[in-house]
């Protein structure tokens, strides 16, 4: 599948209820998965939430980009094989690294919840942002573009769009590549906006 074709999969609003639990690669730990596009083994895009109760070495992903934003917890400290130690901190330190890197993860005081955006580096460029929602905030999908949104806080509903349902914390929405269209966000809270944008024919306007 094209990734144009993997980036205008359905707009729709997850519900935090819906994502899949499933165990790590490596089985030592679990994870919740919010979105994978296309949603088969051979994703351009994945979103999830990593729940870590112990120290452990993180899967390796070759090809792959991420991006990891601690959610809940008193901290986790990534050490990497080249001697790099890292520690994302509360309210929401993050770090992106390459996914064939070799990581071990270590809980600071207990149980993390940290979300995690993966995506594949030859196909997607991607950027994540992490910003109050006050009012109403606009996104705009275009032909190479998409947009994942996770409400970390607060409540939020996209304007005079009435198949996509209100989120609440810890929903997330995906505004799928297509036509030039703009979204108004209202609400009040937080919320992490991931813009995705497809490599090669689309140019990404940054």
């Amino acid at each position: 599948m094209s990734t144009a074709t993997a980036l205008s999969a359905a707009t729709r609003v997850i519900p935090s209820f819906e994502y899949r639990r499933e165990r790590w690669r490596n089985g030592l730990g679990w994870t919740r998965e919010i979105l994978r596009v296309p949603d088969s083994e051979a994703w351009q895009v994945r979103l999830s939430i990593a729940e870590i109760e112990q120290d452990a070495a993180f899967s390796s992903f070759p090809g792959i980009e991420r991006e990891l934003v601690l959610l809940r917890g008193e901290g986790l400290r990534l050490r990497f094989a080249d001697g790099t130690v890292h520690a994302l901190m509360p309210p929401h330190d993050r770090l992106r690294f390459a996914g064939e890197a070799e990581v071990h993860g270590e809980l600071v005081d207990g149980l993390t919840h940290d979300f995690n955006l993966m995506w594949r580096r030859d196909q997607v460029d991607a950027e994540l942002l992490h910003r109050p929602l006050v009012g109403s905030m606009f996104f705009f999908t275009e032909p190479g573009t998409a947009w994942a949104i996770h409400l970390l806080a607060g409540q939020a509903e996209f304007e005079g769009e009435a198949d996509l349902p209100p989120l609440q914390q810890g929903d997330t929405a995906w505004l799928a590549a297509g036509p030039r269209r703009r979204y108004a966000l209202r609400g009040g809270g937080e919320l992490l906006a991931i813009r995705l944008d497809q490599r090669g024919q689309y140019t990404s306007r940054r």
